[in-house]
């Protein structure tokens, strides 16, 4: 679902958008879209953060010995 919204941003900044966005063959709107997306799917969410945390900490690891059946499990 889409939600109408209103945003103040200087002039330049706009055209700019506008600018990239036709050379993307996107309208602005959608160049729009998929910039703010980018810079929110960078967040890791708090169960990445954790499994981040215990990979560089060695917490809870095993060891893999046949990656091909690791690989079939996931």
């Amino acid at each position: 679902m889409k939600v109408q919204t209103a945003f103040r941003l200087e002039k330049e900044l706009i055209e700019e958008l506008k600018e990239q966005a036709r050379k993307n063959k996107r309208s602005l709107n959608n160049y729009v879209e998929l910039i703010l997306s980018k810079v929110v799917e960078k967040e890791p969410n708090d169960e990445t953060i954790e499994a981040i945390e215990e990979a560089m900490h060695n917490k809870n690891l095993k060891p893999i010995s046949d990656v091909d059946n690791f690989l079939d499990s996931v």
